[in-house]
């Protein structure tokens, strides 16, 4: 008797499964399918740019700025052929690129241009003395690109990046994005800078950006984290054993 109630309780659910099966179905058959809608597929960010060496020389011959980095602008423009504000990722490529700029006791400029000057991309660094620390103090932008409306035009003065001390050059390994504006922003690659106290045409001891600081100790902590866990293990262990050889007397 129990067994034929389970067979039929089994048929009833085949039959239940059977017939919302056929419900839905049906559901999915009337209704009319969703109106196509045609987009225009966003353009694919470009690969990491590449490192470029760029240097300034002052009147007397003497490099007073190293740069080794590589740059991608985040830019918002207004597009010709799109008809609206685009936002689009560039590579600055460094063969396309010159540079150029100039430096005094307390600031130095960092000019790179290419396109026959339709992209000319400002750094300046400012050094206090009296502290004798540096950082990037402005950067600007000027851009006349063949979809633009209108030529784009930025300027920041009041910026704080990629500080580092009198003789010593600043380094960050890590992808950093430098806010400029809203309609600006730069990813910095690998960058390695010196605007002030150059000896010779290289760069001075490198002092380290937080964030590859912050990466290196990640390793280290979970390191030394794994090693107190086995430790503490091995300890745990060695009690252990001893407690269970106290149980055993010598008779």
């Amino acid at each position: 008797m129990t067994q034929t109630a389970g067979v039929q309780s089994w048929c009833m659910g085949v039959m239940l499964s059977l017939v919302l099966a056929a419900a839905l179905h049906q559901g999915f058959a009337t209704d009319a399918p969703p109106t196509a809608q045609t987009t225009t597929a966003p353009r694919p960010d470009p690969a990491r740019p590449e490192r470029g060496n760029y240097n300034v020389t002052n009147s007397n011959g003497t490099t007073c700025l190293l740069a080794y980095m590589g740059l991608q602008l985040n830019i918002s423009y207004n597009s010709v052929s799109h008809n609206k504000t685009m936002q689009e990722v560039v590579n600055i490529k460094p063969n396309e690129m010159s540079a150029s700029g100039s430096c005094s006791t307390e600031k130095a400029v960092l000019l790179l241009t290419a396109e026959g000057e339709k992209t000319n991309l400002t750094f300046v660094f400012a050094l206090n003395t009296t502290t004798s620390k540096y950082h990037l103090s402005e950067v600007a932008l000027s851009a006349a690109w063949p979809d633009m409306k209108e030529p784009v035009s930025v300027r920041n003065s009041s910026v704080d990046f990629l500080r580092g001390s009198l003789g010593h050059s600043y380094m960050c390994r890590e992808e950093q994005t430098l806010p400029v504006s809203l309609a600006l922003s730069i990813n910095t690659f690998q960058v390695q800078v010196q605007p002030f106290g150059l000896k010779g045409n290289q760069f001075g001891a490198a002092e380290e950006c937080q964030l590859d600081v912050d990466n290196l100790l990640i390793p280290i902590i979970v390191g030394a984290a794994l090693a107190g866990l086995v430790l503490i293990v091995l300890l745990a262990y060695l009690i252990g054993r001893k407690r269970s050889h106290a149980g055993y007397q010598t008779i």
